[in-house]
C-alpha cells in the first residue's frame, strides 16, 4: 500500500507519499481500507519532529479516518467486512489501509457522507471527553471556546448548544466569527481587537465562563483563569501559545476553579474505548438526527498532504481539512 511517510522532520515538503508494507489486523483489531483522513495540529507537530507516536502505534501521521472494513482480526465481534466506519487512531490515517482497535470504531452516522465522516472521530472524542466528561458542562452554563472556527471549535459550539449552554467564541476574522454564529455561537469575540476576559464578563453580567476549552496553553493561562466563573473549569487541550505560563494562584483559589489538561493520542486503549463508547451513546444520536454536522473546509488528495498541511498552518480554513484517498 501507500502511506504518507516522514523520512526527516521538517516543513510540509517532509511529507512523502511512499510504498510501505500493508498493516495486519492483530488481536482485537480490524483492517480499514481508508477513504479519507483529516488533518489535525498534532499531525503538524509530528511532521516537525515534536510529537512522536506512542509505542506500538503506526509511524505514519493521521489521528482519524473513515473507510470500509477489509478484514476482521481475531477476537473481534459486532463488525463485518464491508461495514462503513470512522475511527479514532493513534496514527496511520494518512494511508490506504490502517489497523484499528475495534473499540475505537464508530459507524458512519445517518446522512453523513463516508468521506466527511473522517472529520468526526478526533474532534468529537476530544470535545466530549474534555467539555462533558471532565469539565461537566451543564445546561444554562457558559462555555468559552478559543479557536471557535477550528474543527474542535465548530464541534464544541454545536454540542454545547445541543445541551442548552450559552457559547462564547474567539476567532481572528469576521468571516470566522460569522460562521461560528451560523453554528449557534452567542458571543463573538475577535481576539485581535477585543479582550476576551472583558467580553465574557459583559456577556455574563460579570460572572465569567463556567467552562473554557483552550487550545493556546501558556499564552492564555492567566487570562483564562481571570475569565472563569466561581467553580469554573478550564480544559487545556493545546499549546499553540507555548508551554510555560504563570498564573495567580490566589485567583484560582478564590474562584474555587479547576484546571485540567489532557491529550487524546497517548491515552491507553481502554480509556479511548470508554470515550468512544460515550460518544456513540451521547453524540451519535444527535448526528443521526441531523442536529449537528461535521464542518469541512475542503478536500485534498492524500498524496498531496503537504498542501493540506500548508492550509492548516496558515489558519485560513474553517472546520476540518480532509485528505481523500485516490
Amino acid at each position: 500500500m501507500h502511506a504518507i511517510t516522514i523520512p526527516e522532520p521538517g516543513g510540509p515538503e517532509a511529507l512523502v507519499w511512499s510504498e510501505v508494507p500493508d498493516p495486519v489486523a492483530g488481536e482485537g483489531e480490524v483492517l480499514v481500507e481508508v477513504v479519507a483522513g483529516a488533518v489535525n495540529r498534532a499531525d503538524i507537530l509530528q511532521r516537525q519532529g515534536f510529537y512522536n507516536p506512542p509505542p506500538g502505534a503506526s509511524p505514519y501521521p493521521g489521528l482519524e479516518c473513515s473507510g470500509r472494513i477489509a478484514e476482521i482480526g481475531p477476537g473481534v465481534s459486532g463488525w463485518a467486512v464491508g461495514d462503513e466506519v470512522c475511527a479514532l487512531l493513534a496514527g496511520g490515517g494518512y494511508a490506504e489501509k490502517v489497523a484499528v482497535p475495534a473499540g475505537q470504531l464508530l459507524p458512519v452516522p445517518k446522512g453523513i457522507d463516508l468521506k466527511r465522516a473522517a472529520a468526526l472521530p478526533e474532534v468529537v472524542c476530544t470535545v466530549w471527553s474534555n467539555v462533558f466528561m471532565v469539565a461537566h458542562l451543564r445546561p444554562g452554563e457558559t462555555l468559552l471556546v478559543h479557536g471557535g472556527s477550528s474543527g474542535i471549535g465548530t464541534m464544541a459550539i454545536q454540542l454545547a448548544k445541543a445541551v442548552g449552554a450559552q457559547v462564547a467564541v474567539t476567532a481572528g476574522t469576521q468571516e470566522k466569527l460569522d460562521r461560528c454564529a451560523e453554528l449557534g455561537a452567542d458571543v463573538l469575540i475577535n481576539y485581535r481587537e477585543q479582550d476576551f476576559v472583558e467580553e465574557v464578563g459583559k456577556a455574563t453580567d460579570g460572572a465569567g465562563a463556567d467552562v473554557i476549552l483552550d487550545n493556546m496553553g501558556a499564552k492564555y493561562l492567566d487570562r483564562n483563569v481571570n475569565a472563569l466563573a466561581v467553580n469554573g473549569r478550564l480544559a487545556i487541550i493545546g499549546m499553540q501559545g507555548g508551554v510555560k505560563g504563570e498564573l495567580n494562584i490566589a485567583t484560582l483559589l478564590n474562584k474555587r476553579a479547576a484546571i485540567s489538561a489532557t491529550s487524546l493520542r497517548a491515552r491507553p486503549p481502554a480509556e479511548k474505548t470508554a470515550i468512544v463508547a460515550a460518544v456513540r451513546e451521547h453524540v451519535w444520536p444527535l448526528l443521526d438526527a441531523g442536529h449537528i454536522r461535521p464542518v469541512v473546509d475542503r478536500e485534498i488528495p492524500m498524496s498531496d498532504a503537504a498542501a493540506a498541511h500548508r492550509v492548516v498552518e496558515e489558519s485560513g480554513h474553517i472546520g476540518k481539512v480532509l485528505l481523500v484517498a485516490s
